[in-house]
């Protein structure tokens, strides 16, 4: 039997599809909830776990997702995502491209960690799902990393900080939630035996770093390890909203990455002289 096409209005109604929002004059429901009933009820972590999710989160589970949000909100102008924020606001581009120039070189190597350590972290989590003990699964799982890779173990590592001062805290409320039962705790040991397993091959201590720790919360949490890369954006962009604003407060025009008494290395042709002109 042929499917009817629909035309007009209903055409119009299919056209964008969405389970998030119902929106008509003097309406807007989230999920299914008035907008009023949700306003001064329920946190903006919570607000973020039921667009995401569907569902409104128990109060401590959204607890410890405002806790991983803030804990990656900045780490000063020398982060690429900073420092772009700040030269953009000083182009005069305003706040809101000021912003979307620095969120939109978060990807792979600059905001893309968290990701890609949930995923290292589910991939073992799958592993012992099939009966396989922890030790064991972390072990096959760096054996296959190192074979394919000579990269660092995401999530794992810092070029600043010898211990990354905010992973072993977030780490510390993780154990604390999972003690009363928000969550299970299981990627926490996972990151944990992971970290042993590095250690081990390498011959020396590489610590989780604040994409480890927050995989670790996200992974808990239950979000699936793409939105880890988002959640990280949202996350940042408090720093680059801060940043931006005060650059714009400061004044100044065209700022480059290095004051202008201090040049690139120039590796090209030396100067020339315009003799011989090509035919």
């Amino acid at each position: 039997m042929n499917e009817v096409k629909k035309t007009g209005r209903a055409r119009a109604e299919e056209w964008w599809q969405t389970s998030i929002i119902e929106m008509m004059p003097g309406v807007i429901r989230l999920r299914g909830y008035e907008i009023q009933d949700l306003i001064g009820r329920i946190s903006f972590p919570a607000m973020i776990w039921l667009m995401l999710r569907g569902e409104l989160p128990r109060d401590e589970q959204a607890e410890l997702l405002g806790i991983a949000l803030g804990a990656a909100v900045d780490h000063g102008p020398q982060a690429p995502s900073i420092a772009i924020a700040r030269m953009a606001a000083t182009c005069g581009v305003g706040i809101n491209g000021a912003m979307a120039s620095a969120i939109n070189v978060l990807g792979d190597v600059h905001g893309g960690a968290g990701e890609q350590a949930l995923a290292f972290f589910g991939d073992i989590a799958v592993a012992m799902d099939g009966g396989t003990a922890i030790e064991d699964a972390v072990s096959a799982q760096l054996d296959r990393f190192f074979a394919e890779t000579k990269g660092y173990v995401p999530g794992f590592g810092h070029r600043f900080h010898p211990v990354d001062p905010r992973a072993p805290r977030l780490l510390e409320v993780t154990r604390d939630f999972a003690a009363r039962g928000v969550v299970a705790g299981r990627f926490a040991d996972i990151a944990e035996a992971v970290e042993s397993g590095i250690a081990r091959r390498k011959g020396k201590h590489i610590p989780l770093n604040i994409d480890g720790a927050t995989a670790v919360i996200y992974g808990e949490l239950g979000f699936p390890p793409p939105l880890t890369r988002g959640l990280f954006v949202l996350s940042r962009s408090v720093g680059i909203l801060a940043h931006a604003w005060e650059q714009t407060e400061q004044g100044g025009r065209n700022k480059g990455p290095l004051p202008r008494e201090w040049l690139w290395a120039y590796t090209g042709t030396p100067a020339r002289p315009l003799t011989d002109l090509p035919d």
